[in-house]
């Protein structure tokens, strides 16, 4: 059904240099009226009562379609934080932003100027406050990502503002959801690129032979296909992780620095790759293959760097020690 919902786009339409996306709000109407734009939402709050596993499939099905929408922004962070805490949810559009401890702005936000609402959460003391703006009452200066999708920056005058009470731990969880996103549409982005480059190398002749014959050829591809896999593996196994523990595995921050920084170094290999396997045509920006490519280069370094990630990893083996790293790895005890 999600694949007939989106394939209409033909794989999606890419966003020129510096151009900033919109998403189609007459898609956004008909997700909605199929229960799918807040798919993880309390039936009794108006959403469709799924689970994490359903909304992987919406996310990886909008972007092998090419679709750039704030789906997960919306359901799985905003509107799912403001259900956490108790608070209403509507049929308004949201993203939700973090303001930083030192009170600056909050750059990178996504979606914000497009969203018609956004929750906004900043720190005071040991917890963490949050309320609601219309998006016009707030002070947004627009930006972009690689791929033309939003990411704003917020400046929000909270010092004369109560707000609702959120505690620290709701506020983590919400790091490792945004983190477990951005890796979901990373996997998504690689498997369209692999897929993508199987299908020209089987179709594209040279000296006789299809492509796809050469060894060089077939080891660049077999390379992308591996760190693709290894990729979806990690990921799949730290969002296994997390639904099995309603997002409290004592072992889940490992799991998704794991999973992050499996994503983040497949990301070099498959982009390397598939555009190396293309050639010329690969590099041109009305190709197909960009809709996966810089996708997957953007993705990768929202809401942590491979960089952060890696060091993750590194800390989380350095303090479990030879007698915790078994334990570790396997997330047992």
């Amino acid at each position: 059904m999600i694949d007939n919902v989106f394939g209409y786009r033909q794989g999606g339409v890419l966003a020129a240099p510096g151009a900033r996306v919109e998403y189609d709000r007459t898609l956004w109407q008909r997700l909605d009226s199929l229960g799918l734009v807040r798919l993880t939402g309390a039936e009794d709050t108006g959403g469709s009562g799924a689970g994490w596993l359903e909304a992987a499939e919406l996310l990886t099905a909008a972007v092998r379609h090419g679709v750039r929408a704030p789906l997960a922004e919306h359901d799985l962070l905003a509107c799912w934080l403001l259900e956490a805490v108790g608070l209403p949810v509507d049929d308004a559009v949201r993203t939700v932003c973090v303001q930083p401890r030192d009170g600056g702005p909050a750059t990178a936000v996504p979606w914000a100027a497009d969203a018609e609402r956004i929750v906004v959460l900043w720190p005071a003391g040991v917890e963490y406050r949050l309320t609601e703006f219309d998006t016009a009452d707030l002070s947004i200066t627009q930006g972009t990502n690689l791929i033309g999708e939003p990411r704003d920056a917020i400046s929000v005058d909270t010092s004369g503002i109560i707000g609702h009470p959120v505690p620290a731990e709701l506020v983590d969880q919400l790091g490792r959801k945004s983190a477990m996103v951005r890796a979901i549409q990373v996997c998504g982005a690689l498997d369209g690129a692999v897929a993508l480059s199987i299908e020209h190398v089987a179709s594209r002749v040279q000296f006789g032979r299809a492509l796809a014959k050469f060894q060089a050829i077939q080891n660049l591809i077999s390379d992308a296909a591996a760190e693709a896999a290894l990729a979806r593996a990690a990921t799949e196994s730290a969002l296994r992780s997390a639904i099995d523990t309603d997002w409290q595995s004592t072992y889940l921050d490992f799991q998704i620095a794991t999973a992050r920084s499996c994503v983040g170094h497949a990301a070099g290999v498959v982009v390397r790759n598939a555009h190396q396997v293309h050639g010329a045509i690969g590099t041109t920006h009305e190709h197909r293959l960009h809709t996966y490519t810089r996708a997957a280069v953007a993705w990768r370094s929202e809401f942590g760097s491979v960089r952060f990630w890696d060091a993750q990893v590194a800390a989380a083996a350095v303090a479990a020690g030879g007698q915790g790293l078994w334990g570790l790895i396997t997330g047992r005890s």
